[in-house]
């Protein structure tokens, strides 16, 4: 009996008996070849924007585009929320929270992103006039007031997207779309858009995969604080789990 087909027992895990089942070969090429196009250096840092429609198409949006994670400043604390809007792309595209804007700028910053401040401001420029094939953070404001003094002092660029009605500014998940898919037509053209992979490291890859593939035994091994296991490259699980693991058949 195929190993991955027999239920675990999990010992000191808060969660309950799950199966280890293999993931089918056609699923795990569909996975592969999403994570194939996913891109680790372009992403949006939205400020308090606390809708769960607009979060949640915006999380669509960089799905569609191919981004790998967001970033968010949640209004006192709270974990942002996503409904049917996001069509499941949360579980796809990860979400860091950051307590303030400057922490969040800094941890994008010192992982060698260009800061973009969506605002009308007198020294902003027509976003088409960028280029945006390096790491770029295009950063969103909230669906009122758009970005803060403060963030906006802390951008590199301030951008923003040309009008031509009495109303001046755009819904804030629409924004996020127009400039992501500009940043990744532009990439297109230059023939730096990733196709096989070169978008994430190898580790940042391999983790991803399995995370996307397995993610309740990912869960386990993180509650354990051990590696994940090994799997071929259609999927299977080739590792043996430890001998602390009981199975039940």
């Amino acid at each position: 009996m195929d190993s991955l087909s027999k239920k675990f027992k999990l010992p000191n895990s808060s969660q309950s008996d799950f199966d280890f089942m293999p993931i089918l070969a056609k699923r795990f090429s569909r996975l592969q070849s999403v994570l194939n196009r996913r891109m680790n250096d372009l992403t949006v840092i939205v400020e308090k924007v606390q809708k769960p429609h607009n979060l949640s198409a915006i999380l669509r949006t960089c799905d569609a585009v191919g981004v790998l994670e967001v970033h968010s400043v949640c209004p006192n604390g709270k974990t942002n929320t996503f409904n049917s809007t996001a069509q499941g792309s949360q579980k796809w595209v990860d979400v860091h929270d950051h307590p303030n804007i400057k922490s969040g700028v800094d941890y994008l910053r010192k992982k060698g992103f260009k800061l973009y401040g969506a605002t009308l401001d007198k020294n902003s420029i027509d976003y088409r006039k960028c280029t945006f094939n390096a790491p770029t953070a295009f950063v969103l404001g909230t669906e009122k007031w758009g970005l803060s003094k403060e963030t906006t002092d802390l951008m590199d660029e301030t951008i923003y997207i040309p009008m031509r009605g009495m109303v001046q500014s755009l819904n804030v998940s629409v924004a996020a779309a127009t400039l992501l898919f500009e940043a990744l037509r532009q990439r297109e053209l230059s023939g730096i858009s990733p196709h096989h992979g070169e978008g994430l490291s190898k580790e940042l890859y391999d983790k991803k995969i399995f995370e996307w593939a397995y993610p309740e035994v990912a869960i386990w091994c993180k509650e354990q604080g051990r590696k994940y296991p090994i799997i071929d490259s259609e999927g299977r699980i080739i590792e043996k789990l430890p001998r602390t693991v009981k199975m039940r058949y």
